[in-house]
């Protein structure tokens, strides 16, 4: 299980690097990046929590509210995509906030070390 979830770390880093590296090449105003780094966290939180869900989900079997249709795996992710996003809106599990945090610190630096 360490595994996997370790593999979810470092792709979603690299994204969130990309996103921070796109955010730090131009200078939009403070309060527009704040929010853009605000949602990027936020996707990040969203997208750790669907691959864990996934992972949890995989192995439930055929049985429950989704049944056994022949488009299981479809339901199934939307299904889970949609937790995801809830638990996010409705406060997450803390990892947006960590994550929001570091890159206005990554931010933060690049903008002193460039001026």
């Amino acid at each position: 299980m360490v595994a996997p979830l370790a593999m979810m770390g470092i792709k979603a880093a690299a994204s969130i690097v990309g996103a921070v590296g796109d955010a730090l090449s131009s200078k939009p105003d403070p309060a527009s990046t704040n929010a853009q780094t605000r949602k990027t966290a936020n996707d990040f939180e969203t997208m750790f929590l669907e691959e864990s869900l996934n992972r949890i989900t995989q192995s439930s079997g055929e049985d429950g509210p989704l049944g056994d249709n022949g488009t299981n795996g479809i339901h199934r992710s939307m299904l889970v995509n949609q937790y995801a996003q809830q638990i996010t809106k409705s406060g997450g599990v803390g990892i947006a906030d960590q994550v929001y945090r570091q890159m206005l610190t990554m931010q933060e630096g690049a903008a002193h070390g460039s001026a």
